[in-house]
């Protein structure tokens, strides 16, 4: 299920971080765990989904690697829980392909995905893009306020109206970028290139992040103030509030 051969190259921030890699097929789970560690990952391997759940708990890995077909529990159902306990970034891998598919493992609170075949060296560079965002490896910024929002980085706090919102790290990433854009449209290829960091990918995951996003700072989330959208365009965080529906 694996698309090439090869090792991917040493990536020195990161070294020593922990992964938890979550699939029942021992050949998926040898060659990412080669690549892992090939990048300097110090990686854990489980292959059930009840397995994952107990790892996470007794571990605390800094990212999971998790399959979406998996025995006991399914991976959406392992990341839901997962996600409920923590912060703990998670990647999903799923060999189906549909849309409905992926945004079922976004909703279940995953970080990203990758669809197999997948290239191990993608998966790499998947899990160092998100640990960065989640463990903040960049120069950290100062905290940004517009309106009832206050977000600061370098903690990975986000507040509304004084009182902290539980955030994935993809929805943390996409308030800041929002928060520090205001009254800007922006469209879904331009907020994927610029929170996610790709040049191509399903835009899909776009708007599943945002409708999450909204469920958990808007009063009326079918009728936005904040985080509205813009026909045609994409969308737009107003700080001061919008009655537009959205």
């Amino acid at each position: 299920m694996i698309a090439e051969s090869g090792r991917a190259l040493a990536n020195e921030d990161l070294v020593d971080r922990k992964v938890l890699v979550v699939d029942d097929d021992p050949t998926v789970s040898e060659v990412v765990t080669d690549y892992l560690r090939t990048a300097g990952f110090v990686v854990e391997h489980a292959s059930d989904g009840f397995a994952a759940i107990e790892a996470v708990q007794r571990g605390a890995p800094d990212i999971v690697v998790l399959d979406r077909m998996l025995p006991g529990i399914d991976g959406s159902e392992a990341c839901r829980r997962i996600r409920a306990a923590g912060p703990t970034p998670v990647i999903l891998l799923t060999a189906l392909g549909t849309e409905e598919d992926r945004i079922r493992g976004l909703e279940a609170g995953a970080d990203d995905y990758l669809t197999k075949p997948f290239s191990p060296r993608e998966l790499v560079l998947r899990v160092q893009s998100v640990l960065r965002r989640s463990l903040a490896e960049h120069a950290p910024q100062s905290p940004v306020e517009r309106g009832p929002f206050r977000v600061d980085p370098a903690a990975r706090v986000a507040k509304l109206d004084g009182d902290e919102l539980a955030l994935t790290v993809r929805e943390f990433d996409l308030l800041a970028f929002f928060v520090r854009h205001p009254n800007q449209a922006f469209s879904r290829e331009e907020l994927l290139s610029s929170v996610w960091g790709w040049t191509h990918g399903d835009l899909s995951t776009v708007t599943v992040h945002v409708r999450r996003l909204r469920e958990k700072i808007e009063p009326q989330p079918t009728r936005p103030q904040w985080l509205t959208t813009v026909w045609g365009v994409g969308y737009r965080f107003d700080p001061g509030g919008s009655d537009e529906l959205a």
